[in-house]
Parts: structure tokens; C-alpha cells; sequence
């Protein structure tokens, strides 16, 4: 192997750097600096594997393919207490109350402290490190936050880009929230947050039809919705998490109904409770899908209760249901990865039903 020593490499003409071809080894005992910009600046449609430094969401990032993206390389650090920590906020009537769990464990929630504004059937969307509250009844279009290393309260980050609305589905990747559809009137409005940062949201797209009263799920590449209107729909769809644009259809829940909530790890997506229509009768019934192809609802097996709009937290083996209306406080689990019923788990501190779930172990980070 050759070797080349220099302290400044310049084409000859121009200040751009020259052209290193075939296997080439750099060595510094100081370090490298790589090309910096915003997210706006990407390159667009680079050679897989090139790096750079987003400065937005101060992070070193590399494209991993045309239709797969943008990824962050990130420190993977989510266990706190020993492992993956949820949080549920907000519930029934209008609950400013955050309680937090262990995923790993079993137990009852600890108040981990208050959302900026007192609200039920909001969602939530987090990354390893922070975790937003979004929306919610009364109608609001308010987004707070906080880190989950620390108990404390929730602090404003900013307001959707669209109407205030409630019933919505939201998901996330470890950079970007994706908040969709809700009433009070059925929309299939997207709006995008970037996690690292506070500001309003911004257009992302469109739902394949008008959704509310659904669940969301997320592998590092795909955000899948799953809800209804009006007219019961049992609707799947999914947008690629790193780019900008309209749903893509995904399947069908294996039986219409209302307010089943979403949750999973990086390969399945679980899509729990809710109400069966048009009985409008809660359910128990549990159903998963293999969040990398598309595909209808497979049942997976039961909660412990029948209940709608409970929190769902995520870690990589556990799926933790809690709370939900039919006034309950119970706290159950799966494990992912397999199917059969769900086991208990605990109780929380507040029920009130109409609670969100979020964690920073969930399947899009």
C-alpha cells in the first residue's frame, strides 16, 4: 500500500478537493471535518453511503438508498431505570397529568410531571431523547415537550401547521414526528415536526382518504396509519418517514372499528382495542402486521380488557397497553414478537381514558 502525506490536497484548477479512487485509508491523530448543511441542503440523489453533518438536528447522517433516504447516526441510549421508559399524558375530561413506567418491568405508573395544557385524545410522537404531546380535545393545535431523562413539566414547542384537531394518529422516526388526520372534522392532513428542534409543523402530505380515531406504528423507514371515518373504514396506509408525500394503501384491519390504537416494534406493528362497529362495542381484540411489506390485519390475541384510546408504549420485545376508555386503569402487555393474549402488567395513577403513549424505544428509532 502507498502512502501519500499532505496537509492540503487542491485540484489544479478550482478549490474543490481531488478524486481518491479504489480503497483509501485516511489517518489523523486530529480529526475530520465532513460537509455540513440544513436538511433543506441535502444533496439530492447521492451515492449510498455519503456522509454529512445535518445541522438542524446536529447529527452526522448518511443516505442509505433512493427509497429509503436519510438516516441519523445517533448514540442508541433509551434505557433509563434500568431500561426503555414510557409516558402517558393527558385523559379524561381533560387531564394536564404525565405518568411514567419501566418498559422492561412490572409495576404501577409514577407521576413524572404536567403537559402544558390539560387535554384527552391527543397523540404523542418521541425520539431516543425527547418526547412531544400533540393536539387533543378541547380542539388544540398546541405540541409541548420534554426530555425523558428528567421528571418535570411539559413545555410549549410549538402549534400544527393545520387546525387544531383530536382522535389524530401520530408516529415518529428518531429525527421527525409525523402527526395525521383527526377531527373535528375527518381530515387527511399530515403535519411534520423535526423532534431536536421547537417550531410549528410543516406540510408533509396526505392520508389515502380521511382518518380519525386510529393508531399509528413505525419501522426506521415507514410511518403506517391505520383509522376511519365516517363511514367505519378499517383503513392501513403508509408514507416513507424521511421523505415529503401523499399515503400509500397498506391493507385492512381484520374488523372495522373505531379508536384501536397503534403500536410495535421495527418489523410488526400491533394495532390494539378499540370499538367494534357498527355495535360500536369495545373490543380486546388484538392485530399485527409485518410492518415491511403491505397487507391486511392478523390477529395476534387478546387484552387483558376491552377498552379504546388506550396509551400505547413500545420498547423492542414489548408492546405496554394502558388505561383507555371503558374507565379503566389496567396496564397490560405482549411481547411483540409473538402472538397470544396480553398479560398484566400494572395499574396507573390516573386513568380518565382518552390517554397517549409514548416511549424511547419504539420501532422507528
Amino acid at each position: 500500500m502507498s502512502e501519500l502525506n499532505a496537509s492540503n490536497l487542491r485540484k489544479e484548477h478550482g478549490n474543490e478537493g481531488p478524486d481518491l479512487v479504489g480503497v483509501t485509508e485516511l489517518t489523523s491523530p486530529y480529526f475530520m471535518v465532513p460537509p455540513s448543511g440544513t436538511t433543506a441542503e441535502r444533496p439530492q440523489n447521492p451515492q449510498k453511503g455519503t456522509l454529512r453533518f445535518n445541522t438542524d438536528i446536529g447529527s452526522l447522517e448518511y443516505f442509505k438508498g433512493d427509497t429509503i433516504g436519510w438516516e441519523s447516526i445517533v448514540k442508541t441510549s433509551p434505557n433509563l431505570d434500568g431500561g426503555t421508559r414510557g409516558l402517558i399524558g393527558g385523559g379524561n375530561p381533560t387531564l394536564n397529568v404525565v405518568q411514567y413506567l419501566t418498559i422492561s418491568t412490572l409495576g404501577d405508573t409514577q407521576d413524572f410531571g404536567d403537559l402544558s395544557v390539560g387535554r384527552r385524545t391527543l397523540q404523542g410522537c418521541a425520539s431516543r431523547v425527547r418526547g412531544l404531546f400533540c393536539g387533543g380535545y378541547p380542539t388544540s393545535n398546541v405540541v409541548d415537550y420534554r426530555d425523558f431523562a428528567s421528571l418535570g413539566n411539559f413545555v410549549d414547542f410549538g402549534n400544527f401547521n393545520s387546525t387544531g384537531r383530536f382522535h389524530l394518529m401520530s408516529t415518529s422516526s428518531e429525527t421527525r414526528g409525523l402527526v395525521a388526520g383527526g377531527v373535528p372534522s375527518p381530515t387527511n392532513i399530515i403535519d411534520m415536526f423535526t423532534i431536536a428542534s421547537t417550531g410549528d409543523g410543516i406540510d408533509f402530505g396526505d392520508l389515502t382518504t380521511n382518518l380519525a380515531y386510529g393508531g399509528a406504528m413505525s419501522s426506521s423507514t415507514r410511518s403506517i396509519f391505520t383509522g376511519n371515518d365516517s363511514g367505519n373504514q378499517n383503513t392501513i396506509c403508509f408514507v416513507i418517514t424521511s421523505t415529503q408525500g401523499n399515503a400509500t394503501d397498506f391493507g385492512d384491519v381484520s374488523v372495522q372499528k373505531t379508536s384501536a390504537q397503534g403500536g410495535g416494534n421495527a418489523t410488526r406493528g400491533i394495532i390494539a382495542g378499540g370499538n367494534l362497529q357498527p355495535s360500536n362495542a369495545y373490543t380486546n381484540q388484538i392485530d399485527f402486521i409485518t410492518l415491511a411489506t403491505t397487507g391486511n390485519g392478523i390477529d395476534f390475541g387478546d387484552l387483558t380488557s376491552a377498552r379504546g384510546f388506550n396509551a400505547n408504549m413500545d420498547s423492542a420485545t414489548r408492546t405496554v397497553f394502558g388505561g383507555g376508555y371503558n374507565a379503566t386503569d389496567d396496564i397490560d402487555y405482549i411481547q411483540t414478537a409473538t402472538t397470544g393474549n396480553a398479560v398484566d402488567f400494572g395499574n396507573m395513577a390516573s386513568d380518565g381514558g382518552g390517554n397517549a403513549g409514548i416511549s424511547n424505544g419504539h420501532g422507528g428509532l
